[in-house]
């Protein structure tokens, strides 16, 4: 059986839950997807709100992934405990609320979606992303398994992609905001793109007005962070799993603009 899982970059602010709202059924209408993930950390700009989170998921995402901005909106921490649907990084050190990795039924399948934050240049106190990840997949008990690994660097994500070759059967890199060109199935069948985007304003810098990020890089005082307006993107990739051999038959971009 071929699994066709959907998985959609960062949405940011009110645009990117607006145009997810709007669009996401219908592109999965389109693409005949099977299983969504949304990576839903930036829906408040920074942070998500459960009413944000219950948002995506009414727009079409079965499971909302997020990353470094998980804690900006402390009210999340008991949504992530009540709902399953819902993952945060799995090696966040410490006792923090939620889960880091979840198995769902899927057209008969028991697909498992591993929520992940890398260390360099973001979060130096997590623990070891390439260890929990071995940790938590040799326990098994699902049939499929996809990964989003939520990091700075693209060497780091490149070498989870390689690390977890034939363990998954796909890996996609969140956080950056900036799509990649290089999706690719790795040789032992893992399907791999080093970052799916954003979801949100395309006139911005990385969802934001650009006078504020010009204001940063040119010394000015601090000030607080503003969603760009105008039309919306949706940045994602589309992986095709086979059940029967375990891996990625094709791995492509599905990015949608306004």
């Amino acid at each position: 059986m071929l699994l066709r899982v959907l998985a959609v970059g960062d949405v940011v602010g009110e645009g990117g839950q607006d145009i997810l709202s709007r669009r996401l059924h219908e592109m999965k209408e389109d693409l005949d997807v099977h299983f969504t993930v949304v990576n839903g950390e930036n829906a408040s700009g920074v942070g998500v709100t459960p009413r944000q989170a219950r948002g995506m998921l009414d727009a079409g995402a079965d499971v909302i992934t997020l990353g470094n901005h998980t804690w900006n909106r402390i009210q999340i921490g008991d949504f992530l405990d009540r709902n399953d649907c819902i993952l945060r990084p799995a090696n966040y050190a410490g006792r923090v609320p939620g889960r880091g990795m979840g198995i769902y039924p899927v057209k008969g399948l028991r697909v498992a979606v591993l929520n992940l934050m890398g260390r360099v240049d973001l979060n130096p106190n997590l623990d070891s992303p390439f260890k929990t990840a071995g940790y938590l997949l040799r326990n098994g008990g699902y049939d499929l398994a996809v990964v989003d690994f939520h990091a700075e660097a693209t060497s780091e994500k490149g070498a989870m992609a390689w690390y977890l070759d034939g363990k998954v059967q796909a890996v996609w890199g969140t956080h950056t905001h900036v799509p990649t060109a290089d999706c690719q199935i790795l040789p032992q069948g893992t399907g791999f793109v080093t970052d799916l985007g954003m979801t949100g304003p395309i006139r911005s810098v990385l969802g934001i007005k650009p006078e504020c990020s010009l204001n940063l890089f040119l010394g000015g005082l601090p000030r607080r962070y503003e969603e760009a307006e105008g039309n919306c993107k949706i940045n994602a990739c589309l992986f095709v799993l086979d059940s029967e051999k375990k891996r990625c038959v094709e791995a492509r971009r599905v990015d949608l603009e306004e």
